[in-house]
């Protein structure tokens, strides 16, 4: 067995999963486990037999230490994708789900391995070429599309969420986030949300949103005919308006410049750069793929990017929080909160004309 890793007791999950699939997964001395990296939420590891390499499971499991009461939903993660299987989105197969706190002392689940891998650098994606590069860019929108073609009733997921007053929850949610983590004064933050709280536009048609879709959410291989194997951290899925998963995907994409046009460091703060690679379509070639693929009239998207830059900064700020109080298992998480003041100050820009 390899040796402890913080947040994983391999003797207590192979006890636990034995006793759900029997025969499937040998005594925990035979397992070796490594913490994937990458990770700047919820923890996950592979989990391989010593003699039978093949023989692999992914373990996921929430932070250590501070928690928010609404955040890190293992069942979700897992009922969603187990939803999802036969659909057009691709996903791993699920194995088993735990609720009992008192196995890892907290809840978590195992999944197959899906061979491919996570791009987050530009690095990473410039071998590929500008072409290749656009290529897979372009996938990446098309599945987002195919995730919001599913009917949620026809997979099982109708009572996934509550799309009526979708937009106004969020704008309470991430408010309600950011007072969980808020360590420092963030003047910004208190603005965008009054602005985007006095001009929450009407429902739209509901669809089940991923909540954090980006590319290093999705497991690639670009020399795949279908080079999008796999979409995974399903934490904060739920039914309402797909125009969140789309404007978040276009604010990700901002943030490397965001960060670095303020001065900060993107490699201090482990944050992805991977849309500066050549060839990485602009956020206006994303947003008219989606709309070409998913036939939707997108209209102004000004709330939409407001709210997802306050996302995104709340998600980064519970991350400061917890490296500030020692509760981070990794790296890179030194200068993340660096990134929430570029991120407030964008989302004050992108909803100026509300």
């Amino acid at each position: 067995m390899s040796g402890a890793l913080p947040g994983l007791d391999l003797v207590a999950v192979q006890r636990w999963y034995d006793a759900q699939r029997p025969g499937e997964m040998p005594a925990a001395d035979a397992l070796e486990a490594r913490l994937l990296t990458g990770g700047r939420s919820n923890l996950t590891y592979a989990l391989h037999v010593r003699e039978e390499p093949a023989r692999r499971w992914v373990l996921r499991r929430p932070p250590l230490g501070h928690v928010q009461a609404t955040a890190h939903d293992m069942g979700r993660e897992y009922r969603v994708m187990d939803a999802l299987a036969d659909s057009a989105v691709p996903v791993p197969a699920m194995h088993a789900h735990c609720a009992d706190d008192a196995v890892l002392g907290a809840p978590f689940y195992l999944m197959e391995v899906v061979d491919g891998v996570a791009l987050r650098r530009a690095e990473e994606i410039e071998p590929l070429g500008p072409e290749r590069t656009r290529a897979l860019v372009g996938r990446m929108v098309e599945v987002l599309a195919d995730l919001h073609a599913v009917d949620p009733d026809a997979v099982g997921l109708g009572d996934l969420g509550r799309p009526a007053g979708f937009l106004e929850r969020q704008v309470r949610r991430w408010g309600r986030q950011l007072e969980g983590s808020r360590s420092r004064d963030l003047p910004d933050a208190d603005l965008l949300l009054e602005r985007l709280a006095a001009h929450v536009p009407p429902d739209a048609a509901p669809a089940v949103v991923h909540g954090d879709y980006r590319l290093d959410n999705l497991l690639v291989d670009p020399d795949h005919p279908q080079p999008v194997r796999a979409v995974v951290d399903w934490e904060m899925a739920t039914l309402g308006d797909p125009l969140t998963d789309l404007a978040l995907l276009v604010v990700y994409d901002r943030l490397a410049g965001l960060v670095a046009g303020s001065g900060a460091s993107v490699a201090d703060a482990g944050l992805a750069d991977v849309s500066t690679a050549p060839g990485y379509p602009s956020a206006d070639d994303q947003l008219a793929a989606y709309a070409a693929a998913s036939g939707r009239d997108l209209g102004p998207m000004d709330f939409h990017l407001g709210l997802a830059h306050l996302k995104l900064a709340v998600i980064l700020e519970g991350i400061h929080y917890r490296h500030a109080h020692g509760q981070t298992v990794g790296e890179g998480f030194d200068a993340i909160g660096e990134a929430v003041p570029p991120l407030l100050a964008a989302g004050l820009a992108a909803t100026s004309h509300l």
